[in-house]
């Protein structure tokens, strides 16, 4: 056995290690926009526990294969087998959910957000996670609202105060961000109602900061993917030529009448 079938299984433990940190951080992630949508969306948080049963089923199958094709046990290397293209039929189905209803989830994040904002409630702890984790968001992204900060007028506190406050994380002035979260007061009297253009705040949506960074990181997405289907072909390939080979070997061992 050559040293490319030890590399591979040895592969497929880092891969499977990777994707088990990788669900394990998205549940416990608690300042970043997976945080706003894991706390949210029950479903993002069923995929978490998913990529964690992924991975850890992943590292196990590459320890299988690695004991099937060192002891020659074709049962192993055909549990592998099918284990792997279970999995990367899986990732691919995920991909085609995604793709075709990327417009429904858009919107479903969207309606994620807005709650967000009408809600967010500095003086509520139960949600202090979750809206930490929103004023992170827009303090990173240098953004404000989901399309725009027009969408925090909507927020009953700050409709209340006839909007002579503004969420601090949305502020363009430094010294609103040393607080970092909850609402901060109007320097400079409005007559009646103030509008959120007199807020002194950032213009740009998240939708569009969050658009941007898909867009910057896609090349890297699409080469990861790429990079974990191409690995787990690799590792059909070979179960299937050291179970031929077994199946050869088994034969040559058959004693001559």
């Amino acid at each position: 056995l050559n040293k490319t079938v030890y590399v591979l299984f040895l592969l497929f433990q880092i891969l499977g290690a990777v994707i088990l940190g990788f669900g394990i951080w998205i549940l416990a992630d608690k300042t970043s926009f997976i945080a706003v949508l894991q706390m949210s969306s029950p479903s993002l948080k069923t995929g978490a526990y998913i990529l964690i049963g992924v991975g850890a089923l992943t590292m196990l199958m590459g320890f299988l294969g690695c004991l099937g094709a060192v002891n020659e046990i074709r049962c192993l290397l055909g549990l592998y087998f099918s284990c792997l293209m279970i999995i990367l039929l899986a990732q691919i189905a995920a991909a085609l959910v995604i793709y075709f209803r990327k417009e429904t989830l858009k919107a479903e994040l969207s309606n994620i957000v807005m709650k967000l904002i009408k809600d967010y409630d500095p003086a509520d702890e139960d949600q202090r996670n979750l809206q930490d984790a929103w004023d992170y968001v827009q303090t990173q992204i240098a953004c404000c609202g989901w399309t725009g900060a027009e969408e925090w007028e909507n927020n009953e506190i700050i409709r209340n105060k006839s909007n002579t406050e503004y969420p601090c994380s949305c502020s363009n002035r430094s010294k609103d961000l040393v607080e970092g979260r909850g609402f901060c007061s109007l320097e400079d009297p409005v007559n009646g109602t103030a509008t959120y253009a007199d807020w002194p705040v950032h213009e740009q949506g998240c939708m569009d900061g969050v658009e941007q960074w898909l867009k910057d990181n896609l090349g890297i997405i699409l080469g990861v993917c790429t990079g974990v289907a191409v690995i787990e072909l690799l590792g059909m390939i070979l179960s299937i030529s050291l179970c031929k080979n077994i199946h050869s070997e088994d034969y040559t061992k058959v004693p001559k009448s």
